[in-house]
């Protein structure tokens, strides 16, 4: 599977998705409803997914499902996106990613369809997603950045009574606490990259970290932003109503900061 597949979706020939996410879940993974009968050749499918990002035009489809139905183990299993049974609708969202709720209904795929050994996968799919949510949690740091130094271009050629509205103390003293949170959001995303690369034990607990202080930074840059800007701010003309948006549907995508905080203090052992 990886000498046939890894070399196209890596020249970009085969588009791939994950279909992990099912409704009412809370961001748990191991949440599953949908489920895979073995039969003689192979396997039947059946469930549904959402959220499932780039999923309307994806080649093929990793699906987690649980083998012989609920308490059955997880397995992960590779569907093609124009397989029989197979129905998917374009999701909107507010940050505009695009999405698809999937549904299988009663696809048949066979036995090689089954990624890895037989065995729960419950562990390998968290570990996938902790890198995706590394990955966006970078992101939302970047965007973080850039709509507090567009705020900050503002509050420097904006004049109000004479002089540059960044001269108010109150806008400095929400400007300064602006920086606080992206410097503690980058601290915190450069060291669960280090803890990822070193396959240290407290990896997934430093992305919880890391997701949950880039939650408040980025939507905290958008909101200030806005803020900031005034009634220009509050325009669909100006860039700055994107950032906001954009951490909105951040945020929720693979856990907000309340889970990603509870998250830690489970896996920390409080």
């Amino acid at each position: 599977q990886k000498q046939e597949l890894l070399p196209r979706v890596a020249d970009g020939s085969l588009l791939v998705a994950l279909a992990y996410h099912e409704r009412g879940t809370r961001y748990n993974v191991g949440a599953v409803s949908t489920r895979v009968e073995e039969t003689g050749g192979g396997y039947r499918l059946s469930g549904e997914k959402t959220l499932v990002w780039h999923g309307h035009a994806a080649d093929l489809l990793v699906v987690s499902a649980r083998v012989g139905g609920a308490g059955g183990e997880l397995g992960l299993f590779l569907v093609p996106g124009d397989a029989p049974g197979l129905s998917r609708a374009r999701q909107w969202t507010m940050h505009l990613r695009p999405a698809a709720v999937v549904k299988f209904d009663g696809v048949e795929i066979g036995t090689e369809a089954r990624l890895g050994d037989s065995g729960d996968q419950t562990a390998l799919l968290e570990q996938v997603i902790d890198g995706a949510t590394l990955g966006l949690s970078a992101e939302m740091l970047g965007s973080a950045q850039a709509a507090a130094e567009m705020t900050l271009d503002y509050l420097k050629t904006r004049e109000q009574f004479g002089v540059p509205i960044g001269s108010f103390q109150a806008l400095k003293h929400r400007a300064a606490k602006l920086f606080i949170e992206i410097e503690l959001a980058r601290s915190a995303v450069l060291g669960a990259c280090e803890a990822i690369d070193e396959g240290r034990d407290d990896a997934a607990a430093l992305v919880s970290v890391a997701k949950a202080q880039c939650c408040e930074a980025v939507v905290l840059a958008g909101y200030e932003g806005i803020q900031m800007h005034g009634g220009i701010g509050m325009t669909d003309e100006h860039d700055i109503g994107l950032f906001a948006k954009r951490a909105r549907g951040d945020e929720l995508t693979f856990g907000d900061a309340a889970y990603h905080r509870d998250r830690f203090a489970r896996l920390s052992g409080f």
